[in-house]
């Protein structure tokens, strides 16, 4: 009669238990990585006035900027206007150009928002992709730039 070995069963059920773990970790790592970093939370419209556009960064250079919108204060008890700032990235070139010829007028841009921010896409979760009318402040020389082509 034959010897029955059980030692090379177990290690395989183990090997096979551990690469399923992994398998899982990986993935559930990779999602939350994409849910995190690249899935579009949300996208809108902001208008407002450009207050400024820099380029800057230490290692991955970046267009980040400065909208101002108006609006009315109702939190406290003095009632009055109050500035609402929407700080944003800009991962297009031509967009940021767009932008910086814009500086100090009204306009309205298209975003998306994200969870969270990517070194080289900018240090804000909000990222410009298009800019929609640029015109200056009391109202004329209203000019459409680009639109994005998901709405079209």
């Amino acid at each position: 009669m034959e010897e029955y070995n059980e030692k090379p069963k177990k290690k395989r059920t183990g090997r096979k238990i551990l690469f399923t773990l992994i398998t899982i970790i990986v993935l559930a790592l990779a999602g939350f990585i994409y849910f995190k970093f690249y899935f579009v939370f949300g996208k809108g419209v902001k208008a407002g006035e450009l207050n400024r556009i820099v380029y800057k960064g230490y290692v991955f250079k970046t267009y980040e900027g400065i909208l101002i919108q108006a609006g009315y204060n109702n939190q406290s008890q003095t009632s009055g206007v109050q500035s609402n700032t929407f700080n944003f990235s800009v991962a297009d070139e031509n967009v940021a150009h767009q932008l910086e010829m814009s500086a100090g007028k009204f306009v309205q841009v298209h975003y998306k928002e994200y969870k969270g921010a990517l070194p080289w896409r900018g240090m804000q979760k909000f990222v410009v992709d298009s800019v929609y009318s640029v015109s200056s402040l009391n109202g004329t020389d209203d000019t459409p730039l680009t639109v994005p082509t998901e709405i079209l």
